[in-house]
């Protein structure tokens, strides 16, 4: 890491970039009532119940395929999160530089896993925040990418974290895991990173606060369906939290609302894609001022600050 004029740059070490098919694939959510919860996913998002799980938690999704989300009784918190590893040869590379790092990994329990596309594998590993976090082989997700996009976003789109030391977890999803980043904000506060063609699968913010949820994202198709799905919020007494508006890093559309446990949801579209294998990309950095996470005015919501205005 360099500075300059209180200015970070996030390093990349040597396997950064070395995924490059691998996209978001599940959450898990501890939250004080599941029931409730279960009643406002499959309201608003509609994910459907594919199962109990063994602590009283629900298990959901969009039809036949693998699981999007995990509701698990609790305080509000992040359980969990995972990806789905599609690269030659990745799982085996991510265990073999997890081990080497001096990480512990565990393999993923069947149950996390869907078998219509052959014998699943999985592993899991903990963040330098403690949190456990999933990757596994190809899945079955015939429920995705089929959707009315006015009734029922197309898929799960990318997690962002939250910490409170940046820099560690960069370091352990680039250099390590093999992602690379794509922006950041000029102060090391924010970065954004990629594992296959989309400006970012997973994001990570400093918030103060470690191994916490800072929002996670699903995908519209494009620009006319954000006026469906406010409307739609509107008709079901679901407040709009921030946006509509545009980000500077991914330039992505994006409009947030909260489930009954407090998580922040964002709905996005348009997300800037990237093309590694045709072109040399360097990290941007972005000023940290609200106009660069919202093009359209800078405006925040009241739990977004950046170090700097204008």
């Amino acid at each position: 890491m360099s500075t300059a004029k209180n200015r970070i740059t996030l390093a990349e070490g040597a396997a950064a970039g070395i995924l490059r098919q691998t996209s978001v694939s599940h959450i898990g959510l501890t939250v004080p009532d599941v029931p409730s919860s279960e009643a406002f996913y499959a309201r608003v998002l509609g994910l459907v119940s594919q199962g109990v799980l063994p602590d009283g938690g629900v298990r959901m999704g969009w039809g036949v395929g693998h699981h999007v989300l995990d509701l698990i009784p609790g305080e509000s918190g992040l359980a969990h999160f995972g990806f789905e590893v599609r690269d030659e040869d990745g799982l085996r590379g991510i265990r073999e530089r997890l081990l080497a790092a001096g990480h512990s990994v565990a393999d993923l329990e069947e149950s996390f896993i869907d078998y219509p596309l052959g014998a699943p594998s999985g592993l899991v590993a903990v963040t330098p925040d403690g949190t456990p976090v999933h990757f596994h082989s190809p899945v079955y997700r015939q429920g995705e990418n089929a959707a009315d996009p006015g009734r029922r976003p197309i898929k799960f789109q990318h997690t962002t974290i939250g910490t409170n030391d940046l820099e560690p977890l960069v370091d352990f999803f680039v250099s390590t895991i093999g992602f690379r980043i794509s922006d950041q904000l000029a102060d090391g506060r924010f970065c954004w990173l990629r594992s296959d063609h989309d400006h970012h699968t997973l994001a990570i913010v400093n918030v103060n606060t470690r191994g916490v949820l800072d929002h996670y994202s699903y995908d519209l198709a494009e620009w006319e369906d954000f006026k469906s799905w406010c409307d739609r919020l509107t008709e079901l007494d679901v407040q709009v939290q921030w946006g509509p508006g545009r980000h500077g890093p991914g330039n992505n559309l994006f409009v947030f609302f909260d489930d009954p446990a407090g998580n922040h949801i964002e709905l996005s579209a348009e997300m800037e894609k990237f093309y590694d294998d045709h072109v040399t990309y360097v990290p941007r950095r972005w000023q940290p001022v609200p106009s660069s996470v919202n093009l359209w005015g800078g405006q925040l919501p009241r739990w977004r600050k950046t170090s700097e205005t204008i």
